[in-house]
């Protein structure tokens, strides 16, 4: 051995604190109190006490073996073959080993896919509510979001058949859909988009001829995610029918037909994708396939909206579960390097960028499961929860997806350098976090739903005023004078909706109206929140999330004015601390300058 230079000596290789330490090895539950909260406030003591051992086994698995396998997979993609080694045209798509570990995690051992349809799942004798599946949904897409979607449209298409499927249909593919057996599990997938119709649906030109009980389709489907998925639903115009959405009928097409042979369609190309890299997106050639109906043929596109509707929830979901990733990232980071003799934490500028980062997290992890109880209730049969859902579901999709983006952004930034370099998951959340706000509707037209459709068309802002003033009435422990101000700010958010709706030349508003009805309601929801966390367990700091909401979202301050002083130093303290704030300390936060 050589003698090591001045150099080598003043840089060892494994001196501790050069790079800041990742996630590797963190409980992606544990780390998350505010999760555990929701879930208690959300679901029955039971189902809870039920479920948290296995939301704590899968949040060791997303900080560990799962986040290892997402890493491969990215860097892995699946590859399309259109022949075997004996040269038959057998089309078939290879995925890496560590993508097939993922499948039996979420699939298998989890049976995410199912917990709405199947009973049994995890031992729960019941099916799982929306808020508990989603809560899975969300500790798993911290490790991988690209096989978010295989999950969820397996689970859309068993809702499909489920809800609007015949018996004979259900009987031959609703199982399938729904197993935690790998051996028998057929995933699922849904093809709508094409060349000539993306969000404006009633364009599209596959055509379906009938011939006896089954019909044969012609045409190509331009972005079809999961696209070796064994059953896929899809939409298609039966010959005859009137143009627009209203001719287009919803169809069930399986991958091989009844004597095992290949049905009449090919995987084109599989698309060169900015994120979502693991799981296999292609272009779909239509030659003939033989597909059947699925509920009214008059009826396909509502029936089908109804999952688009429920997959921009999932959408939602899981653009803050890349959010949260994120902040755990940039909190480890902050908390595990030291430069210019102080950890980056207690740096004001790097304290403001996390609270930058935690603000927007909390908010969409308020405002998903608000919005997945409202899901819960519609369908044990509230109407007043189903036009809730009508304006929650494209104003959670809308505002977390974007604030995604940013979050992952600043988070990367957070880590510096390296955080660039694909070896970290920066790279990989900031890849993937784009895909939200395009996924089943851009911001545009969500937004666009939200206020033409969903206040203009619909009057669901009258559902969502009515649950955010009960929300606040029931929420007595919370300071008066901060929940008169909520109560106002609710008033005028709506009636902005409202007045842009109402107006045809205001269309360009829709989004500015869309992003403070989300803002506001998430800063009631939180301190609800904080309201409910408080009795449970003395903490009420969630409310203090509801004032940064207010003062940083939605007051129009004097740009030219210092905005940083003692009160919010005292805040950001608080929420980066673990220690519990009573109701007392936290109220005078609230009313502070």
């Amino acid at each position: 051995m050589h003698a090591p230079s001045k150099h080598e000596a003043a840089t060892p290789a494994d001196q501790p604190g050069l790079i800041a330490p990742d996630t590797s090895g963190m409980n992606f539950y544990r780390a998350d109190p505010a999760l555990t909260d929701l879930m208690r406030i959300h679901l029955a003591d039971e189902l809870f006490r039920h479920i948290e051992p296995h939301l704590d086994r899968l949040g060791a698995l997303a900080g560990g073996h799962l986040d290892e396998c997402a890493r491969l997979a990215d860097r892995h993609g699946p590859v399309l073959h259109q022949r075997d080694r004996f040269g038959r045209d057998a089309q078939y798509i290879e995925y890496h080993p560590a993508y097939r570990e993922l499948e039996k995690a979420a699939f298998g051992e989890f049976g995410i896919h199912a917990m709405s349809l199947r009973k049994g799942i995890l031992g729960w004798p019941h099916t799982y509510p929306v808020v508990a599946k989603h809560a899975f949904t969300f500790l798993f897409n911290q490790a991988e979001f690209g096989l978010g979607c295989p999950i969820n449209v397996t689970d859309g298409c068993a809702k499909l058949l489920a809800n609007f499927g015949d018996a004979a249909l259900q009987a031959k593919y609703l199982d399938g859909l729904t197993q935690t057996d790998m051996a028998k599990l057929t995933q699922g997938g849904q093809f709508m988009t094409e060349k000539e119709g993306g969000s404006d649906v009633g364009k599209l030109t596959t055509t379906a001829v009938q011939e006896g009980d089954h019909w044969r389709l012609t045409g190509e489907k331009w972005f079809c995610s999961n696209a070796d998925a064994k059953v896929v639903m899809l939409l298609a115009r039966p010959q005859g029918a009137e143009g627009g959405t209203r001719g287009v009928g919803l169809f069930l097409m399986p991958r091989f037909l009844d004597d095992g042979s290949p049905n009449h369609y090919r995987i084109v190309r599989l698309k060169d994708k900015l994120g979502t890299r693991s799981m296999a997106s292609g272009e779909i050639k239509l030659e003939g396939a033989i597909a059947y109906a699925v509920g009214r043929l008059d009826r396909g596109f509502v029936q089908m909206a109804e999952m688009v509707n429920s997959s921009r929830l999932s959408n939602g979901v899981k653009s803050t579960a890349l959010m949260r990733r994120a902040y755990h990232d940039a909190l480890t980071v902050a908390r595990g390097r030291v430069v210019f003799g102080q950890r980056i934490i207690d740096m004001p500028l790097a304290r403001r960028q996390l609270m930058k980062i935690m603000l927007a997290t909390e908010q969409a992890l308020s405002m998903s499961f608000i919005t997945a109880d409202s899901l819960d209730r519609a369908e044990a049969g509230s109407q007043d929860a189903a036009a809730l859902l009508r304006i929650l579901t494209p104003t959670l999709k809308f505002r977390a997806t974007r604030d995604a983006r940013k979050v992952c952004g600043d988070a990367m930034e957070m880590r510096g350098g390296i955080g660039y370099i694909e070896e970290f998951v920066n790279p990989r959340l900031l890849r993937d976090a784009h895909l939200g706000s395009i996924w089943e509707g851009t911001s545009n037209i969500v937004a666009l739903d939200a206020l033409k459709r969903a206040v203009g068309r619909h009057g669901a802002d009258a559902a969502l005023s009515a649950d955010l003033h009960a929300r606040l009435d029931d929420s007595t422990d919370v300071p008066q004078a901060w929940r008169d101000r909520l109560r106002g700010l609710t008033d005028r958010a709506l009636g902005f909706a409202r007045e842009v709706a109402a107006r045809t030349d205001n269309e360009a508003e829709s989004r500015r109206a869309t992003s403070l009805l989300y803002h506001v309601a998430s800063a009631v929801a939180l301190a609800w929140e904080g309201g409910r966390i408080h009795a449970m367990r003395g903490d009420a700091r969630r409310l203090l999330l509801s004032r940064l909401v207010i003062d940083h979202r939605v007051a129009m301050g004097d740009p030219f004015q210092l905005t940083e002083n003692a009160t919010q130093r005292t805040i950001a303290s608080h929420l980066l601390g673990d220690r519990a704030v009573g109701m007392a300390e936290v109220g005078e936060l609230l009313l502070a300058a």
